[in-house]
């Protein structure tokens, strides 16, 4: 009797056993799984390092700290990205020309992934957009404050440091850049050709268009605001998010709805301009409002 009870206890156990260990193999490959699935991918991953080593120049160089330096001759790389048009007519000196669209994709390979590189358009919005991709892709470029039109021309003495000369860039020297990365930023500016002609062209939308978006109640677009919380609280567009712009901004953005347009405006449009950079590479439909809410130093935009 104590064998056979000794047995049947001695069977439980062994089963018990085997079960248990059984449950703990069949654990581990959904461990593993969930590890894989929450793995950023190259491009969140660049987006949450920018966004997270924000430096406290918010990657902008004031428009007289950058003539200053042109005309003491700093070693640097200028990039142009107005139009090959008005590059011809007159640019900063040493600047290459590289028209914004998909010029940019075709000479990242030669743009320097260290030292000081530097951006600049018209007002610096499209620029905005520019510095975030090629920081992206590893190149440490920073845009001038309120670009060509709206900063630069302003510079009290800025004709010393113009010139009609062009420059190029130094292509006995190549620079690698991540696979998926270089994917996603010839995405980015293949794009433009879809949208041309359309309110939303270079992913920025005007003040007026804006405005019939956000009046008409629009139900397939939200506005967000990335000034400081404090500005907003003072005062903002009446049906705008807040996401103040700063160090891990991107935190905040799984908020915004992925099948909606989000619509961006900072002050003056050149921090919004980095963030529509981050929120497409992200798989949002992003653009930013031109001008932002704006200021005297951009007036009459925004």
């Amino acid at each position: 009797m104590k064998k056979n009870f000794f047995r049947i206890t001695l069977t439980i156990l062994l089963i018990l056993f085997v079960g248990f260990t059984g449950c703990q193999k069949k654990a581990e490959p959904a461990a593993q799984s969930q590890a894989v699935e929450t793995q950023l991918t190259a491009v969140e991953a660049a987006v949450a390092k920018y966004y997270d080593e924000l430096p406290s120049h918010i990657n902008k160089i004031n428009q007289k700290e950058f003539a200053g330096k042109v005309n003491n001759g700093d070693e640097m790389t200028v990039i142009d990205i107005r139009t090959a048009d008005d590059y011809a007519k007159g640019h900063v000196k040493g600047a290459v020309s590289v028209p914004w669209g998909t010029a940019l994709y075709e000479n990242l390979q030669y743009i320097p992934q260290s030292g000081e590189v530097f951006v600049y358009c018209y007002s610096g919005q499209t620029a905005g957009q520019a510095v975030m991709l090629l920081n992206a892709a590893g190149v440490p470029a920073r845009s001038v404050n309120l670009g060509f039109k709206w900063g630069l021309s302003k510079v009290e003495g800025v004709e010393a440091i113009l010139t009609t000369e062009a420059a190029e860039f130094d292509k006995s020297k190549t620079y690698d850049v991540n696979a998926e990365i270089a994917e996603a930023y010839k995405a980015y500016y293949e794009r433009f050709a879809e949208v041309k002609g359309t309110p939303f062209a270079s992913n920025i939308v005007s003040e007026e268009n804006a405005k019939k978006i956000i009046d008409s109640g629009d139900e397939s677009a939200v506005v967000v605001s990335i000034r400081s919380a404090e500005d907003y609280a003072k005062e903002h567009i009446a049906t705008a998010s807040n996401i103040p712009w700063g160090k891990s901004m991107h935190k905040g953005f799984d908020v915004l709805p992925m099948d909606k347009k989000v619509l961006i405006y900072c002050y003056t449009g050149q921090t919004a301009g980095q963030t529509v950079a981050a929120l497409r590479l992200l798989g949002y439909d992003a653009v930013s409002i031109k001008g932002g809410m704006g200021m005297d130093a951009n007036a009459p935009l925004g």
